[in-house]
């Protein structure tokens, strides 16, 4: 499997990106960012990239990939809805367009987040954002399209979160979200589950398109 990364240096980014180098049947991860990741494996080989919505000069670089996971994403907090829209909307679409026609064997799995509004029309921003980008991405004519809605997210293995506030909250509540996943897992998932879901659905499918935090927990 060789895989295209999007957002590898954010938390869950980060994560999908570990369990990508240590599987054995993972064979080349492209990851193509605004900054370097700082890692250096074999497998890995990375391309800076400025204007995340126009990909026309990468198109040779992401041919003959099997999968592309993306895991960019901005907090809409303090944020109106046209600059949220073009940095979750507009940025998604300008990479999975390009893909999905220069790799139609491909499958593209998008990290969206629980409560996304798939009819587009409720009162929560984000959500109707949301909802738009997986809606116009099961349009693609990728071989396979899969949502992820996680909810709470632990980071392990050494992981951070790059916003400040977020890390705050993990460190502090570490102890808890540990005793919450075995606990709930229908609320709270961590990186290394995702990276392994998102491998997973690719290697042997999975009977939905959408899944939530406990499909996650169960891929």
């Amino acid at each position: 499997m060789k895989v295209i990364l999007f957002g590898a240096t954010g938390m869950v980014g980060q994560g999908v990106l570990r369990e990508c180098l240590i599987d054995p049947q993972v064979e080349a991860v492209l990851a193509i960012g605004r900054s370097t990741t700082g890692q250096r494996h074999d497998k890995l080989r990375e391309i800076i990239h400025a204007d995340f919505l126009d990909f026309t000069a990468l198109e040779s670089e992401m041919s003959g990939y099997d999968a592309c996971f993306f895991c960019l994403g901005v907090t809409s907090v303090g944020m109106n809805e046209a600059d949220y829209r073009r940095l979750t909307y507009d940025v998604t679409m300008a990479a999975a367009h390009p893909l999905s026609r220069i790799n139609p064997a491909m499958t593209f799995v998008y990290v969206t987040g629980t409560g996304a509004d798939s009819s587009e029309q409720g009162g929560v921003m984000w959500a109707r954002v949301k909802g738009k980008t997986e809606n116009d991405l099961f349009k693609l004519p990728f071989k396979a399209a899969y949502m992820f809605r996680p909810g709470i997210i632990q980071p392990l293995h050494g992981i951070r979160s790059k916003t400040a506030w977020y890390q705050a909250f993990y460190t502090v509540a570490s102890p808890l979200l540990t005793l919450l996943h075995s606990l709930a897992p229908k609320y709270v998932t961590t990186t290394e589950q995702v990276g392994r879901a998102m491998i997973g659905v690719v290697r042997r499918g999975y009977p939905k398109t959408i899944l939530e935090n406990a499909d996650i927990n169960g891929v």
